[in-house]
């Protein structure tokens, strides 16, 4: 048996104090997970806790280091 509780867009929305329609762009550009249930979606609790701590701004010394090797890294002159 589901025991799971659900957040609406407008729940989430009213959390980030952000509007219904950013809260559903989120969802549409794939950055915040949710269930399309018909016309409307929902909202695991986890899933936003997820999506806040990726957005959130870290310190120096929490950032991940940069590795060289992903694209856009440093580059070097060729000779």
């Amino acid at each position: 048996m589901l025991t799971r509780k659900f957040m609406t867009v407008r729940e989430v929305a009213d959390l980030a104090q952000v509007s219904e329609a950013t809260g559903r762009h989120w969802i549409k550009q794939g950055e915040l997970r949710a269930i399309d249930v018909g016309r409307e979606f929902r909202i695991i609790p986890r899933d936003f806790e997820r999506f806040l701590d990726l957005h959130a701004t870290r310190t120096a010394s929490e950032r991940k280091p940069a590795d060289p090797n992903e694209q856009g890294g440093s580059r070097t002159a060729r000779g």
